[in-house]
């Protein structure tokens, strides 16, 4: 698709300086963008690149004070990076629209339905009593359980599963490989030394607004619903146990685990490899640091690290003498040579 400056201007609320009737087909990084490509400069660092740079149009903030004369059409805004994301939403946006329709082979059952201006890829298989409602998009090799609802304006990328019984909300977007409702690790121990299988008979509830990385497993619940609460965030590769509580606006980096029926509050953020047992309550506004094991309850607002993880300035304070300790040590050996000196 082509756009022109004004049409860019008009969509982010920017002022064009320059050609206006420049157009533009795709976007390119400053220090490599092409001949109609747009591109943006937000971070001073990268302030040279707009004076070699071949892109046809750059957004950039209402601040910035050229050195020299610049060839190519600007765009000025009040802050280059928010808009230049919001004008990659709304192009998605604009693409997801085109994709519509039901693609060959498919499978939907007879008692499943759908919505208006929905997209169904090949390979996609929509089990008994499915709901997916109006301008969501399925794609290829996407598995939908019996009785699962999906909502509005959602995006399931290739290979999704979500397992029977589970519930996807409105403007949910799931990565490739990411499987929900598979069932929790539940097994009971038995006097002899082996296990039996805990049946998994509950469901999960992936609110509004949530975002859902490739190759992550959100566990179904024991008894009940493990819950994704609206707009929260979560990365590639993490593991959701069963009956757990994500809270809105919360936001979990990769390769974090969190174990069975732990509840993390609101506005959380979760380091990359975090660990978390099970059974906690994580208070709103907390702070994980990356790889931090966590395994007791965390208060509102507070930051932890290391393993176990504990309070994040104190952490610092520590590590800070831990440097100084072969200094110390020195110090130390003087002191007790000067003692002896004097008692001798």
């Amino acid at each position: 698709m082509v756009f022109t400056a004004s049409q860019i201007a008009l969509l982010i609320n920017g002022k064009v300086e320059g050609n206006a009737e420049t157009a533009v087909h795709s976007f390119g990084k400053i220090e490599e963008a092409q001949n109609g490509q747009l591109s943006f400069l937000a971070n001073p660092k990268y302030e040279e690149y707009i004076y070699s740079t071949n892109a046809s149009i750059i957004i950039v903030n209402d601040a910035l004070e050229l050195k020299q004369p610049v060839t190519h059409t600007l765009i000025r805004v009040n802050d280059a990076y928010s808009s230049f994301a919001r004008l990659l939403t709304k192009y998605q946006q604009i693409m997801a629209q085109q994709l519509v329709g039901v693609q060959d082979p498919s499978y939907i059952a007879k008692t499943a339905s759908y919505g208006e201006n929905v997209f169904i890829g090949a390979f996609a298989y929509l089990s008994q009593n499915v709901k997916v409602g109006n301008n969501s998009k399925i794609h290829p090799g996407v598995f939908l359980g019996d009785d699962v609802e999906v909502g509005n304006n959602t995006t399931l990328h290739a290979g999704v599963k979500v397992m029977q019984g589970c519930k996807v909300g409105n403007n949910v977007t799931i990565h490739a490989g990411t499987v929900i409702g598979s069932d929790g690790f539940g097994f009971a121990p038995q006097p002899d030394g082996s296990f039996v299988k805990v049946p998994q008979i509950g469901n999960v509830i992936i609110e509004d607004e949530v975002e859902i990385g490739s190759n992550s497993t959100i566990d179904r619940a024991t008894i009940g619903s493990t819950i994704v609460k609206k707009g929260a965030k979560l990365d590639n590769l993490i593991q959701i146990a069963h009956n757990v509580e994500i809270g809105s606006s919360s936001v979990v980096a990769a390769q974090a685990g969190i174990s069975g029926s732990t509840k993390i509050g609101k506005g959380v953020m979760i380091g990359g490899q975090a660990g978390i047992v099970g059974h906690l309550n994580i208070g709103d506004g907390a702070k994980i640091n990356a790889q931090s094991g966590v395994s007791k309850d965390i208060e509102p607002g507070k930051a932890v690290t290391g393993s176990p993880a504990y309070d994040y300035t104190s952490a610092l304070r520590s590590q800070a003498l831990n440097r100084k300790l072969p200094e110390l040590e020195k110090r130390l050996k003087e002191l007790e040579q000067t003692i002896k000196e004097l008692k001798g």
